[in-house]
């Protein structure tokens, strides 16, 4: 330890302790006796702070300190808490502060001693001594070196200022500790200014926002507000020119609820800052009615180009001539303003606005609104000479002429709407425009909900394939169908259907999603008409020759239906669909005869199961060995009556006449498992994956026979055999749903219909599934799907719909009766 190092130095004072009172120095006012003034959420001096949060000029001042002997005992080198470490014992300890608290003890005299006398604070402050200020709310020892007069070497306590004791009694002045709270507070806001006087390195954009969101709330602590008001007030004493400041002030007082306050800062604001915008609108805001127009009106003499002002002028007035006058009078001092004149504008009656708007177009010529708007007030020859001057001004705008094509359009001139998109394309090009697909797509839709069907079919035309690989056009135009369709622009949709066409005359899927379009969306006469060409560029497509059929036939015109079919006839002679269509549209008209000449055709021009199935119905039993269906129902009939093994032999006999039928095979399975002989089902299923290992009905039946913990490794195997067979995807959907993983059984249901949306077993068991785990919309949805699919396949479903008459009109009857007859114990 150094040696003039005294021990006491640096240790705290104990309780009670009054400084140089054991030398008569009394009144002397410490933190003890008023008790501690700053906040906990002040700001904290960075003298104080610990050796790690000091500035780098302290921790500067620390590295000179330590090469003295003796030890610094200024304010920056005192650290509070070591003296709090001290004991009231070791205090005492110390000879110098024993002695003197004792002697006290001892001597009632030394509390009349006389006080430090005036003229020594007098003498200090005259001679311009720099002595450091000390905030006087925290009591610290050791600070000034300065000696007592009469030859004491007590260096002054902490604390004691000159300057802040009251001469002659030597007591703190309190009215200076507020003082001292608005020098630190100006000692932070100075850390951020510039060396310029006057600029500030605060964004001015964004401190608004930043000094709004130190605005506390109704509910907010009184310390935030009052925190906040110290901070806004430093703000205005600091910089009283900076608007943002006395807007945010207003707002705090506003918040608290001192509307007057408020109105009165916001309107000293205007005074420090009269060329701000936002001060005068926010003045205008907090003041009530005819004090806001008064302030409005000292605005403008301000601010005689301020839009804003005038439009809030504007709003002030009550009375539409009032308003009126006062946008008149704006338009008078800011005649280009397209904001003033479209206030003005929407004020007057169309005749009054039809002359306002003559002369906005010759202010703001380049105002696209403004032209557009007197072209719609305009005559039809008006408004073209309007439209023309409006191109001459803003050659780089598409609106202009896609407002003149819809004028010709709604005046009946629609060959001329072509030529001007045409003509639009080439010369906004032409004015460097580059021609975005998207815009003009959204506008053509906009021209299709407001009733301009021929300028959305010729934008659409004129932008359709800008911009497109050629091997994506066909995939990218349908796609933009569909956007269209869901964007209810209908229109637009058959524009692109009607352009892909006649790009893509020969594909039957373009032809088919066309007449899905028009089914679904458009009329029977322009669905029939779509067919009818479509027929002719596609005349091996058998789906549209039976839409065709199907759509007279439902319409009763019976006689077309047949015409349709007998031209189908010429074109596929060995079509299987289209014999059956025939012969099922006579059957259903009561015409036996015709429904009988036309399967004895059938036989010998497409003689398949099908055909003799349906001779069958229409005769019954007539023999034939090759007719799975016929197996099936002998087989079914002898198990019925008790007789399984003579049904087992059966299947065996139809499965050597019919090698590597699946249907057999699945129904000789079944026959062994309902009996309870689960190990000769497994065995027969053994054989019928080996001789038909392509068949996606034995495998969606395999992963079912195998237990539970089998049946996803099953499922693999069957996916890696016939990953795009419905059977197998409907298989995993039920195993998905058995495991209660609904969100991938939904996505395992939606792929099996979207694969082949004629099995109606796949339908039924989507439905149930949604009935138990989806949304009365997702129902509905399946629902609907499945009713425009026409489903006619399926083992459930076709057990169902044979009972039902004219079954094509009663989809969901028979989708409700199947799912009914589900039951999800897979």
């Amino acid at each position: 330890m150094n040696k003039k190092k005294k021990p006491f130095l640096g240790m705290p004072a104990p309780l009670g302790y009054v400084p140089g009172l054991g030398r008569g120095a009394t009144g002397f006012t410490t933190r003890s006796d008023i008790g501690p003034a700053r906040d906990a959420n002040d700001p904290v001096d960075d003298r104080h702070a610990p050796p790690g949060k000091r500035t780098v000029g302290d921790q500067m001042k620390k590295n000179q300190a330590a090469d003295d002997d003796d030890e610094d005992l200024n304010d920056t080198n005192y650290d509070e808490r070591k003296l709090a470490e001290v004991t009231e014992e070791e205090w005492l300890s110390i000879p110098e502060v024993g002695d003197a608290r004792n002697k006290r003890q001892r001597n009632p005299r030394y509390e009349k001693l006389t006080p430090v006398p005036d003229s020594f604070f007098a003498k200090h402050l005259q001679t311009g001594e720099n002595h450091t200020s000390v905030d006087p709310r925290q009591t610290q020892f050791g600070g000034l070196n300065t000696p007592y007069p009469g030859g004491l070497n007590t260096p002054y306590p902490g604390g004691m200022t000159p300057g802040l004791m009251t001469p002659g009694t030597g007591e703190l002045d309190m009215r200076k500790i507020g003082q001292a709270r608005n020098t630190l507070m100006d000692m932070r806001l100075s850390q951020v200014s510039d060396s310029v006087s006057g600029q500030t390195v605060v964004d001015p954009k964004g401190y608004l926002t930043d000094l709004n969101s130190m605005i506390p709330t109704h509910g907010g602590d009184i310390n935030d507000i009052k925190k906040a008001r110290l901070l806004l007030k430093s703000v205005r004493e600091t910089n009283p020119h900076h608007p943002p400041a006395w807007i945010a002030s207003a707002r705090l007082e506003e918040v608290t609820g001192k509307l007057q306050v408020a109105r009165n800062l916001i309107m000293k604001g205007t005074e420090m800052c009269p060329k701000s915008e936002d001060v005068w609108l926010e003045a205008a805001r907090l003041q009530p009615g005819d004090t806001a127009k008064a302030v409005v009106a000292q605005a403008v003499r301000h601010l005689p180009q301020s839009v804003r002002i005038y439009i809030r002028a504007a709003e002030l007035e009550t009375d539409i001539r009032a308003k009126k006058r006062v946008l008149r009078k704006a338009l008078e001092h800011v005649p280009n303003s397209v904001r003033l004149w479209k206030a003005a504008v929407e004020l007057e009656e169309p005749e009054d606005a039809r002359i306002m708007l003559s002369r906005a177009v010759e202010c703001c010529p380049t105002s696209v609104e403004l032209w557009l708007a007197l072209a719609r007030l305009e005559t039809y020859e008006n408004a073209r000479k309007v439209l023309n001057k409006a191109r001459e001004n803003i050659p780089t705008d598409r609106h202009i002429w896609i407002t003149a094509a819809k004028l010709e359009e709604a005046n009946g001139n629609t060959q001329m709407v072509e030529k001007i998109i045409d003509r639009a394309i080439t010369s906004l090009r032409a004015n460097g425009v580059e021609i975005n697909r998207e815009q003009w797509i959204q506008d053509a839709e906009e021209c299709d909900r407001a009733g301009s069907v021929a300028t959305c079919q010729a934008v659409m035309r004129a932008v359709i394939g800008i911009g497109i690989e050629e091997e994506d056009r066909k995939h990218t135009w349908m796609e933009d169908a569909d956007s269209c369709v869901a964007h209810n622009a209908l229109e637009c949709a058959r524009a692109i259907y009607a352009y892909a066409l006649q790009v893509f005359p020969s594909k039957k899927s373009v032809w088919l999603r066309a007449a899905y379009f028009e089914k679904n969306h458009g009329t029977r006469e322009s669905l029939e008409a779509l067919l009818q060409r479509a027929v002719a560029h596609c005349p091996k497509a058998e789906v549209l020759w039976l839409m065709g059929a199907k759509s007279k036939w439902l319409a009763g015109d019976v006689p077309a239906a047949r015409s349709i079919l007998a031209l189908a006839f010429q074109a596929n002679p060995n079509s299987e669909e289209i014999w059956l269509a025939a012969v099922k549209l006579e059957s259903e008209n009561n015409e036996y005869e015709r429904a009988r000449r036309l399967l004895a055709k059938a036989r010998s021009s497409a003689p398949t199961a099908r055909v003799f199935m349906k001779s069958v119905k229409l005769e019954w039993l007539k023999k034939c060995p090759h007719s799975t269906p016929l197996w099936l129902l002998l087989s079914r009939l002898e198990e019925k009556i008790g007789q399984l093994t003579r049904a087992r032999a059966i299947l065996e006999k139809s499965r050597l006449k019919n090698p590597k039928n699946p249907g057999l095979w699945l129904e000789s399975v079944r026959l062994e498992y309902r009996a309870g002989l689960k190990n000769i089902a497994n065995t027969l299923m053994a054989k019928a994956l080996q001789e038909c290992p392509n068949s996606g009905i034995l495998w969606s039946e395999a992963v079912f026979l195998e237990a539970r913990p089998q049946r996803k490794t099953k499922s693999v195997d069957a996916l890696k055999k016939c990953e795009h067979d419905p059977h197998v995807l409907l298989a995993v959907a039920k195993l998905f749903w058995s495991e209660r993983k609904i969100t991938k059984a939904r996505e395992w249901f939606h792929r099996t219909v979207k694969i082949d949306s004629d099995l109606g077993d796949a339908w039924a068991f989507f439905y149930k599934f949604e009935l138990q785990h989806g949304t009365e919309e997702q129902q509905e949805e399946v629902r609907k799907r499945c009713e425009n699919a026409e489903p006619r396949h399926g083992e459930l479903w076709c057990a169902v719909s044979k009972d039902i008459t004219n079954w094509q009109r009663k989809i969901g009857e028979i989708l409700v009766l199947v799912a009914a007859r589900i039951k999800n114990t897979f």
